[in-house]
């Protein structure tokens, strides 16, 4: 496996995940965080479950004044390459805040590609989104599907993507995956580290936890009127260590690679979950009510979308291994043991 990784937003919910699996595998990782949307607690708990070395750079990636110290942070940490998780993230802040989210995500994207172009270590897995393929294929999307963001943070996603495109294009050493996963969820099954949002939840599943251990009153589920069975969204959710999982599968896909390039990969289950059908497991899970109101969609979201993952298979030898049970019962032993995320 390769050894030594920089980790964008690795006190995060999904980066806390992917230091766990690279940590446990014997790697070392550079935590790079600027604790807007994450908790440093989230670092204790990753040491707890998985000693071994791991380094934290607390920077602003999107900063232009913080850039020299980040580029040599990255070069003295000599690593073989990095996942790049950091940015900004609801959908909803992103229709009302665009100038931010462009800002903000772009900027942090181009100053990781400087710090490892001057590190020479041109190994990146990037963290985009399903959110790339907007509305306009039929589910399963595979990775030729249609791109077309409907919101603001998506289109930093596929900016991105075309970003490094064109960077691997230019110089046929950097070996890119563009991962397009799908909803993460769920939690370690230890229960030691999961989603731990700093305000109201913008997704979906904490949303429901903090109703079940009554933090919330009651959840409100986004339009009750698309073309869906139920009339609620349909979307691929995916347990977060699987998510981890693949993006260290992704590393070892590079690190073995001979050629350069850059590719799109799907993460997901290839099946459809319904708001109503994720409150309904969780309610299974937790033994408590969880009620919750429709209200008006939301800008910028579609009916549905589940992912084709075969190529992932393919390239990467990862699958989705965990249920919707699996995710409801770990997401529920998170949020029960820490009612208050990492400030219980």
């Amino acid at each position: 496996m390769t050894k030594r990784i920089v980790v964008t937003g690795g006190a995060g919910y999904i980066g806390s995940h992917v230091c766990v699996e690279l940590l446990a595998g014997g790697a070392a990782a550079l935590v790079i965080d600027n604790f807007s949307n994450a908790h440093p607690e989230a670092l204790n708990r990753i040491r707890e479950l998985a000693p071994g070395d791991l380094e934290v750079l607390e920077r602003d990636l999107a900063d232009p004044a913080q850039s020299e110290d980040i580029i040599s942070a990255v070069r003295d940490f000599n690593p073989d390459g990095a996942v790049h998780l950091a940015g900004l993230k609801a959908v909803g802040e992103s229709v009302t805040e665009p100038a931010r989210y462009y800002r903000t995500n772009l900027g942090a994207a181009l100053t990781l590609i400087e710090a490892l172009d001057a590190a020479d270590a041109k190994n990146l897995v990037f963290s985009s989104s399903a959110t790339v393929y907007g509305d306009r294929n039929e589910s399963p999307v595979d990775e030729s599907g249609l791109t077309g963001p409907t919101n603001p943070y998506g289109r930093t996603k596929l900016f991105i993507e075309d970003i490094v495109r064109d960077i691997a294009h230019s110089d046929n050493r950097w070996r890119i995956v563009n991962l397009r996963y799908f909803n993460p969820v769920g939690a370690h099954a230890s229960g030691r580290i999961g989603e731990d949002p700093n305000d109201i939840p913008n997704n979906l599943f904490p949303f429901i936890a903090q109703v079940a251990v009554g933090r919330r009153d009651k959840l409100q589920v986004f339009g009750g009127d698309y073309p869906t069975p139920d009339g609620t969204g349909v979307r691929d959710y995916i347990h977060v260590t699987d998510l981890a999982r693949g993006h260290v599968a992704a590393l070892d896909y590079l690190a073995a690679k001979k050629t350069g390039g850059a590719v799109d990969i799907n993460l997901g289950t290839g099946k459809g979950v319904s708001v109503l059908e994720a409150v309904a497991a969780f309610k299974r899970a937790s033994n408590r009510d969880i009620p919750y109101d429709i209200a008006p969609r939301r800008d910028g979201d579609i009916a549905e979308i589940y992912a084709n993952a075969d190529l992932a298979q393919k390239l990467l030898g990862w699958r989705a291994e965990k249920t919707l049970e699996d995710m409801c019962a770990d997401h529920w032993r998170w949020q029960s043991q820490n009612p208050e995320g990492y400030q219980s």
